[in-house]
């Protein structure tokens, strides 16, 4: 039994999530506050109300003084997004937005929900970075291999 060819195949497939996005300081500028706005935006009104029976789920945003972790929540985004558009700018990263709404809209939320002591949102930053890093590792190697297979010398022969 055989399957029919998909016309989508591996060469004709153009993937615009990952693509390089060269461009002016200006632009990645604007592109790492967007998406560090919408982290903490979303990881805010995450914060304001409860999923489910009080006993169960993340606790809404706990009473105290939220401003300092919006502030630390929006400069470690911006040093995350910074970090992504950085690699973004050379090599093809899929989603880095992603990467960056998601782990600072965790973080927020997160933080707002027990408002942990400093020491620890450091803590929830260091895994916020340590995963963009390997988003961003992983970026760079893909694009070694596609740049080492490109400079590979076909043989006369092969077509």
């Amino acid at each position: 039994m055989d399957l029919p060819e998909s016309p989508a195949t591996a060469d004709s497939y153009d993937d615009d999530d990952a693509s390089v996005r060269p461009g002016p300081f200006w632009r990645h500028a604007v592109w790492a506050a967007a998406v560090t706005a919408a982290g903490v935006a979303l990881g805010w009104v995450g914060a304001l109300f409860r999923i489910g029976p009080e006993e169960f789920g993340l606790p809404p945003a706990a009473p105290g003084a939220l401003w300092p972790y919006l502030l630390a929540w929006t400069v470690i985004g911006l040093t995350l997004a910074a970090v992504l558009r950085f690699v973004a700018a050379r090599v093809p990263v899929y989603e880095p937005e992603t990467a960056v709404i998601g782990v600072v809209m965790i973080g927020t939320r997160l933080s707002l929900g027990w408002r942990p002591e400093p020491l620890e949102v450091a803590g929830l930053a260091a895994a916020g970075l340590l995963l963009v890093a390997v988003w961003c590792a992983v970026a760079l190697r893909g694009a070694a291999v596609v740049r080492r297979a490109e400079e590979v010398p076909r043989s006369p022969g092969t077509a």
